[in-house]
């Protein structure tokens, strides 16, 4: 499985530079502090980009960075189980290591934020309108559409993408996705960027931090896997694979 260095390192970067840029808009004294909505999925869609490259560039073809990525295309037959299930361990690895980078690059301006939903906030998702039922639904809607996404982009009657494409249109799908259904919940689309992340804010002696609201975790983790499952099943019914 000479994958699992490259997916790991990937999910790092991803999480470095996306939770990154949501401490760079939220956390006190920060030059890009009050940046915006648009800044952050900008941040995430260039994140992904990157992550995406360094996964290739170490052995990792398909560049999941995300375990609902890597079920989809296990039910496509492109994974055993086994490789399936230790591809979504060094990912969510990634997705801790990557946030703790990110409480180490900020170390100052944890103490400076009173605000500790805000603190939280930088290293995973939390709903806006706190409502089990909706969140889930918005969480595997916008999982679904990232994967549909994925996989008519590779359909044959799209033809080939040229190499090195790839990662650019993967950061325009997820920056498509955080403008138009990232409010209700954040989008996170990605157990590993979620639960990554929380599991380094539970973990990490952050300067007066509050819970990591593990009363909405499974959310963003159920949420995406069952709306990888359904982009494979409509990609299977309607002949895109």
């Amino acid at each position: 499985m000479t994958n699992l260095f490259g997916e790991f390192l990937g999910t790092a970067v991803l999480m470095l530079l996306g939770c990154g840029v949501c401490a760079n808009v939220t956390l006190k004294n920060s030059k890009a502090e009050g940046g915006g909505w648009i800044v952050v999925t900008a941040g995430w869609a260039f994140a992904v980009v990157l992550g995406v490259f360094t996964a290739v560039s170490l052995g990792a073809p398909n560049a999941d960075l995300n375990p609902a990525v890597t079920l989809a295309r296990t039910m496509a037959g492109l994974y055993t189980i086994e490789q399936a299930i230790f591809t979504m361990i060094v990912e969510l690895a990634g997705g801790i290591v990557g946030a703790a980078i990110v409480w180490l690059a900020f170390l100052p301006h944890w103490e400076l934020t009173d605000n500790k939903a805000a603190k939280l906030g930088v290293f995973c998702t939390a709903p806006q309108v706190r409502n089990s039922v909706a969140n889930l639904t918005c969480e595997i809607i916008a999982t679904a559409m990232l994967m549909l996404a994925f996989f008519a982009m590779g359909a044959k009657p799209v033809g080939a993408i040229p190499a090195g494409v790839g990662p650019y249109l993967a950061g325009i799908v997820v920056w498509s996705i955080g403008l138009s259904l990232g409010g209700p919940t954040g989008y996170a689309i990605n157990p590993a960027r979620d639960l990554g992340p929380r599991i380094a804010h539970a973990i990490l002696p952050i300067a007066g931090k509050g819970g990591s609201d593990w009363s909405y975790a499974w959310i963003p983790v159920v949420g995406p896997l069952v709306g990888g499952g359904i982009a494979y099943v409509i990609a299977k019914v309607g002949g895109i694979l």
